[in-house]
């Protein structure tokens, strides 16, 4: 069979563990020719022959167990370890395969993980996928076989997003399938029968590797000048990532002493980010866990102490440690950084994969945003650009530099424009809530959500009217 050659839209996770060329060295490249078994034998259990893989077990676990590459399975210990805040979404057509899922959302390893079943296997993915964001891990249990399950993987393609990792669990027990989904970007097959162990140790074994750790998104939001609002912007995107765009986030609050997190979400945690921070050595998932606050099922944060009892003197290696330790732990990290420049501040922002540089419509802000970015374009020549976000636009009685000038000035365009309402931005802070959860169609929280989907690469997500906005469509907000 020769494979189509793959779109690359269904390159969904980096495969580079699975290279098709090195098939000769594991003795595989003879089954080159294997045909795959006709559509009549769907409702058949797999049967096993000479080239098929060995049931419950996907290609590192099928290699060891034939003797064909003994000692290149994986170590059983990475296991051990619990898959980060990622969620999961198993569509499936046979309910034993259901089941499974609704008991390893039990198991300690899963403990962060959103898990969610369907029943209806590829077509119900298709369906659910075409108009909602994708799962960081998409699960198909289908009887599909053949030319009928390509065919449905291709349909499913075309509405499933970039870095979205696919497990197959399937009907038909022959390696020539395999390759071929393997060509395709899957990122693992599976054949029955399957115990619960079977996929705790495959969803762990692509999340949890020694050799390639996973490793979140991390978003610094600086403001250009003090009290332009970069917090509460930092806030509202870390809760329109985790609510908008259904993906799990965390948020640091890393204002120590005068951080808003805690009032802003309305949190009164027991213990705040400068404990991880006061021991940087002690941070794993356990520590994690007890100094995380869960706000809601995908947004958790680490609030500051905001305190003046003590002075926070620490090195730049404290803040690079714990943060590394959180990403590990969550695919989108947004930091909200205080209005300082030292060292920590610097190297916080070099190694963010994405900045965001908040400012105003004034003098100091296009001066000061103007520095910022060039230092960071100077220093990481080959990441993307700052992002800017005008704050505060259209304050009364303030004279102001026109967009266009600020834009023309800088070099480069504003992404996002936020007015000036003091009555929304005080409503939602009173309340401890965000700006999405007071007014959903203001303008603020329509930008804040599309800023949030560039900054995950996902389509923002439509907010339904209610009450009379439902009734009357032409009614703005």
């Amino acid at each position: 069979m020769n494979p189509p050659q793959p779109d690359p839209a269904w390159r969904l996770g980096d495969e580079d563990d699975f290279v098709l060329e090195e098939d000769e060295a594991f003795g595989l490249g003879e089954l080159e020719g294997v045909d795959l078994p006709p559509p009549d034998v769907a409702d058949e259990p797999p049967v096993a022959n000479e080239h098929s893989l060995p049931t419950g077990l996907g290609l590192d676990d099928a290699l060891d167990a034939t003797g064909a590459a003994a000692g290149l399975a994986g170590d059983a210990r990475v296991t051990e370890q619990p898959v980060p805040r990622i969620t999961i979404h198993a569509c499936c057509d046979r309910p034993e395969i259901s089941d499974i899922f609704g008991g390893i959302a039990a198991d300690r390893r899963m403990a962060r993980a959103e898990i969610t079943v369907e029943p209806g296997g590829i077509d119900a993915a298709v369906a659910r996928f075409a108009g909602q964001a994708s799962p960081n891990l998409l699960v198909l249990d289908t009887m599909m076989q053949g030319p009928a399950m390509l065919h449905a993987l291709d349909r499913l393609a075309e509405v499933i997003e970039q870095g979205t990792k696919v497990v197959i669990i399937g009907a038909v027990n022959d390696i020539a399938l395999f390759r071929e989904l393997m060509a395709r970007g899957v990122s693992e097959y599976i054949v029955p029968p399957l115990q619960p162990i079977d996929m705790i140790r495959t969803i762990c074994g692509l999340y949890v590797s020694p050799d390639k750790p996973f490793a979140g998104r991390v978003i610094a939001v600086i403001g250009a000048r003090g009290g332009i609002g970069a917090s509460t912007i930092a806030h509202n995107i870390a809760w329109s990532i985790a609510e908008r765009q259904e993906a799990s986030a965390t948020l640091l609050d890393l204002d120590l002493s005068f951080g808003t997190a805690a009032l802003d979400f309305n949190q009164d945690p027991p213990q705040s980010i400068a404990d991880a921070l006061a021991a940087p050595d002690r941070v794993d998932d356990v520590f994690l866990e007890r100094v995380t606050t869960k706000h809601t099922q995908r947004l958790q944060m680490l609030t500051a102490p905001a305190t003046l009892e003590r002075e926070f003197e620490l090195d730049a290696q404290s803040y690079e440690v714990v943060i590394e330790r959180v990403r590990r732990t969550s695919p989108f990290v947004v930091l909200d950084l205080p209005h300082v420049w030292t060292s920590w501040i610097k190297h916080t922002l070099l190694a963010a994969d994405d900045v965001i540089i908040v400012a105003g419509p004034d003098l100091a802000s296009l001066r000061n945003t103007k520095n910022i970015m060039d230092l960071l374009k100077a220093l990481r020549p080959y990441d993307s650009p700052p992002t800017v976000a005008l704050s505060m636009v259209g304050m009364p009685k303030r004279p102001e530099i026109p967009f266009k000038d600020f834009a023309e000035a800088l070099g480069a365009e504003p992404v996002a424009s936020f007015p000036f309402d003091p009555p929304l931005y005080g409503m939602a802070a009173n309340n401890g809530q965000m700006i999405g959860e007071v007014a959903p169609q203001a303008k603020a929280s329509i930008a804040l959500d599309a800023l949030a989907a560039s900054l995950t690469g996902r389509k923002p997500v439509e907010v339904k009217k209610t009450g009379i906005a439902a009734k009357l469509p032409f009614l703005k907000l």
